[in-house]
């Protein structure tokens, strides 16, 4: 990722404000969102190659970030989550800080214990998984800082 790529923001639902938001102020604004910590993510598409950039709840577990491929409890995975298991070098912002992780989805073993961590953050993550019952597992992301 270079820094005169153009980033096409996520333009569902709240998420175009939210990350204009954020972007403006370099993160003292959006970066608490209904209380909870935000982070934005930024993938390259793997059918367009496109930079693309989302806001995310996230959590920390020392110093790698997490977050929770939820989509609200759809049956299928966001396209962010997609995009970052064929691309895992990703880009995040937290507050004004901007760094490159890398992602990788939390193993079976680890998945509970991280899990219970960002449903103590978001506890409609326990509701979106029940939502989709057996039909997906939604996974916690890891992002390790390189």
């Amino acid at each position: 990722m270079t820094s005169e790529e153009k980033v096409y923001d996520n333009q569902t639902g709240f998420a175009k404000d939210h990350i204009r938001e954020y972007v403006e102020s370099n993160g003292k604004q959006g970066y608490l969102w209904r209380g909870v910590p935000t982070l934005l993510l930024t993938t390259r598409g793997r059918k367009s190659g496109m930079l693309r950039r989302t806001p995310l709840i996230f959590g920390r577990d020392g110093k790698n970030y997490m977050v929770v491929a939820s989509k609200g409890g759809a049956p299928k995975h966001p396209a962010w989550y997609l995009n970052l298991v064929a691309n895992p070098e990703v880009k995040i912002q937290v507050g004004a800080d901007k760094f490159t992780v890398r992602a990788r989805t939390a193993t079976k073993e680890e998945k509970p214990r991280l899990w219970k961590i960002m449903a103590d953050i978001f506890p409609n993550y326990n509701d979106y998984q029940a939502k989709v019952g057996a039909g997906r597992e939604i996974p916690v992301i890891i992002l390790e800082p390189v």
